[in-house]
């Protein structure tokens, strides 16, 4: 036993969506019960690349007596996780496959064909220019990327009059959606900020990276935050003050 930096989760915030997890390239976490949980002090390096990932804010580095490393054990470790059948302890809501065809209705595809509200491209936040003529002036919609697919009126309710940036806060870079959205609205007079995704634990992180962007510009400004459902109603919109 040593003194030294360790992986601590708190618990209270962990929502169970298990990014952490995939980014420990040491497999020292695994989702129990709903919770990231450390299985191990031995195959925890204390590096703290998982605290990145989280968006939830629920992982910090903390200096304490703790088992030393073991980069055998850990090798070990991986060899058997990569044996092991694939069959996570718990299912995080936003992979949980759910049918909802029998909720749409029979005629559904007689409706009328709506314009589209596109005013740009491309719509990527990777992509998009930081000073794209299209950002100064506008109104700005920061959405997550499945929004479009289960919002029937998506076009007329969220983007009509809007610039668009998309992007998904799960299996994207958000250290680089930061840097990309606070170089937008520091470069551009941006009239509104409104931040649409899923009700999907892990989609939140969307309105993490706007925070985040926000904070780096050094800027104080409120935006709109809103959750859809996955039968694509608004389930609830806030008021975030940054």
């Amino acid at each position: 036993m040593a003194v030294r930096n360790i992986v601590k989760i708190d618990e209270d915030k962990c929502n169970g969506c298990g990014i952490c997890a995939k980014a420990c390239a040491e497999g020292a976490i695994e989702i129990v019960n709903g919770k990231a949980r450390l299985v191990s002090e031995v195959y925890c390096d204390g590096l703290g690349v998982c605290i990145g990932h989280c968006p939830q804010d629920a992982i910090t580095i903390e200096k304490r007596e703790a088992v030393a490393f073991d980069e055998a054990a850990t090798k070990k470790h991986l060899a058997g996780l990569n044996k092991a059948p694939v069959q996570p302890a718990f299912v995080c809501p936003g992979m949980m496959a759910q049918d909802l065809r029998r909720e749409r209705r029979a005629d559904a595809s007689d409706a009328p064909a709506a314009p589209s509200q596109l005013g740009q491209w491309p719509v990527q936040l990777k992509l998009v220019p930081v000073t794209a003529p299209y950002f100064d002036g506008a109104d700005l919609l920061l959405v997550a990327d499945c929004v479009p697919f289960a919002m029937g009126d998506f076009h007329g309710r969220c983007l009509k009059g809007r610039s668009i940036a998309v992007g998904c806060p799960k299996l994207d870079d958000a250290e680089l959606y930061v840097e990309k959205l606070a170089g937008i609205l520091k470069a551009n007079e941006i009239k509104s900020l409104t931040v649409v995704h899923m009700e999907v634990p892990c989609c939140s992180g969307l309105t993490r990276i706007a925070q985040q962007a926000i904070q780096r510009g050094g800027q104080k400004r409120s935006f709109e935050d809103v959750t859809i459902d996955l039968r694509g109603n608004v389930k609830r919109t806030e008021t975030v003050e940054v």
